[in-house]
């Protein structure tokens, strides 16, 4: 009989400190209490989900039971106390969910428990998980307990909502603030674990799973673990836009390119392809949110280390984003902002996008100092992309206006200006090349 599969997330918990991800300075300084033998009688981890709360507490109570413990305050993983804890057998650690044990007589018999002192090892650890959950009078028969514990407990809670925290009991723990894990890590440590399982995965899928996973590493592994089932084995760009049904970056290069050239028709054909796959009007607006705000930041060297980009993918955002301009991005940024803002109340919220699209439009008439090209990608890319490209005439714009129109396709006779065009285009088809 085969052994039952195993979710990722679960398989690969860290089991050591030097494992925990993107929390180094709280594991520094959980190992150094062990080792100098300073461990308090009451700690409150606090973060987002899927960070390493729950994990840096069971590592933690491990290690301080553990018989032989590293000069670097790591558990040694051999002692009787160690394998206890890895088979799920130790008598000293208990793990309680304050969210349905959240009554005062669950308190009540955690109380007595504790005036029971350990059978085996130095500590009777309770890891309390969501400790946000207790009720107030919950909170209130924990607090003599939670001061004064005999010496051989340790408390241990956990919580993603601080703010719901009695300052009470605060004042009472030593208080961990975990941080999100960055999409770098996260990338990292999912490379790993495709290796480790023999699956093969490019590089820009497993930034995009990261970029969703919102800074939580067991959130990454869950998609992780999805788009390998989809893929077979194989974890592709296309698949993982696919099964997490995300629009493909180039369609938001269209919109920008239909956009800065005054494209209506363009625009609003474009707009109604992306609904008809079944896209929400309102993660269009937030998809134009990200992309110009990546170009924004990209078109200064001090803030492009900000963007999460491959290495080969930051010069032609950032060259893409210089051509278009700050004050485009930044009008663009500012009207996306507002429209969020009445996304909600609208009753209209396809009418709302439209008209913020079209809005766009008019503000290179405001702003001067913009580049004047966008060249549209080619025609084998626009087939793997499908956005479809409305080609305008501008002649008689221009005599009307007096001035050059501002097109992607058009052809000018100054020969000044015919390299930022052609620098811009080729950018913009290098970048949809990896992004296809």
């Amino acid at each position: 009989m085969t052994d039952s599969f195993v979710v990722s997330a679960r398989k690969y918990r860290p089991n050591s400190f030097s494992e925990l991800l993107g929390q180094d300075a709280i594991s520094v300084t959980l190992r150094r209490a062990i080792s100098q033998n300073k461990t308090a009688h009451a700690y409150l981890f606090c973060g987002p989900r899927g960070v390493g709360k729950t994990s840096a507490a069971r590592i933690f109570a491990k290690t301080i039971n553990c018989l032989h413990p590293t000069s670097e305050g790591e558990a040694c993983g051999q002692c009787e106390s160690c394998k206890a804890f890895e088979e799920q057998r130790s008598l000293n650690i208990f793990e309680l969910d304050a969210a349905s044990n959240n009554s005062t007589e669950d308190i009540r018999r955690l109380i007595d428990e504790v005036s029971v002192p350990p059978q085996f090892g130095r500590y009777k650890v309770y890891i309390i998980d969501e400790v946000h959950m207790l009720s107030q009078s919950a909170f209130n028969a924990f607090l003599k307990t939670l001061e004064e514990p005999p010496s051989y407990v340790v408390f241990i809670l956990a919580t993603t909502e601080k703010q719901k925290i009695l300052p009470t009991i605060l004042s009472r723990c030593q208080v961990y603030d975990f941080k999100p894990i960055s999409v770098d890590k996260i990338q990292e440590q999912l490379q790993k674990v495709a290796d480790s399982e023999h699956i093969v995965a490019d590089k820009k899928s497993l930034e995009l799973i990261a970029q969703q996973a919102d800074g939580g590493m067991r959130d990454a592994l869950s998609l992780f673990d999805r788009l390998a089932g989809f893929g077979d084995g194989t974890i592709s760009y296309q698949q993982t836009i696919e099964s997490l049904h995300i629009l493909n970056e180039s369609y938001y290069l269209h919109f920008a390119e239909y956009i800065y050239n005054n494209d209506v028709s363009a625009l609003l054909t474009l707009l109604d392809e992306v609904i008809g796959k079944g896209f929400d009007p309102k993660t269009i607006l937030l998809g134009l949110q990200d992309f110009f705000r990546k170009l924004l930041f990209a078109a200064d060297s001090t803030t492009l280390p900000l963007v999460n980009l491959l290495p080969e993918e930051q010069q032609e955002i950032k060259r893409i984003a210089l051509d278009l301009g700050r004050p485009f991005l930044y009008q663009a940024l500012l009207k996306l902002g507002e429209a969020e803002k009445r996304y909600r109340a609208s009753s209209a919220k396809r009418l709302l996008v439209e008209m913020t699209l079209i809005g766009f439009t008019s503000i290179s008439k405001v702003v001067s100092d913009m580049p004047r090209t966008i060249t549209s990608s080619s025609s084998s890319q626009r087939e793997q992309t499908k956005p479809l490209a409305v080609e305008k005439k501008t002649a008689s714009i221009a005599n009307q206006e007096g001035t050059k129109p501002r097109v992607f396709s058009s052809i000018s006779s100054n020969t000044k200006e015919e390299e930022p065009k052609r620098r811009l285009g080729t950018s913009i088809l290098q970048l949809k090349k990896r992004i296809v």
